[in-house]
């Protein structure tokens, strides 16, 4: 047998796989996207949906405006619709069960924010800050 694997390079193994994994292409979800934050002061976190448009380049722009939705953007932005929820499975449960319209259309982008749904609620057990990945 071979000598167990010791915690810490598990953890460095697996951070260098997200981090590697995080380079890949991914295809922007045509509903849209969500940003995460927290309320320490309610004890709540808060996702905020946003809306864009695909282009057959696969570049999002404003739907109201045609224009390229840069990431270090600093116009303001309204969103379609705000969640607030004490857990990550009660933001999960508001954004796909009920008699909605899921504001996601793809199983990566759901993964992805169940994922770090999880991370924000950590976060807010811990006290501590969120910085969304």
């Amino acid at each position: 047998m071979g000598s167990p694997v010791k915690k810490t390079d598990t953890s460095t193994v697996i951070r260098n796989l997200d981090n590697k994994l995080s380079q890949r292409f991914i295809e922007l979800d045509p509903k849209g996207y969500f940003l995460i934050k927290l309320d320490h002061a309610s004890n709540e976190i808060i996702v905020e949906h946003y809306s864009n448009n695909i282009t057959d380049e696969g570049i999002a722009t404003d739907p109201e405006t045609g224009e390229i939705l840069k990431c270090n953007n600093t116009a303001p932005r309204k969103p379609i619709k705000i969640y607030k929820g004490r857990s990550a499975k009660e933001i999960g449960i508001k954004l796909s069960e009920g008699n909605i319209t899921p504001p996601l259309s793809k199983l990566d982008h759901a993964l992805y924010l169940g994922r770090e749904l999880q991370r924000a609620e950590a976060c807010l057990i811990n006290g501590s800050k969120y910085v969304q990945d």
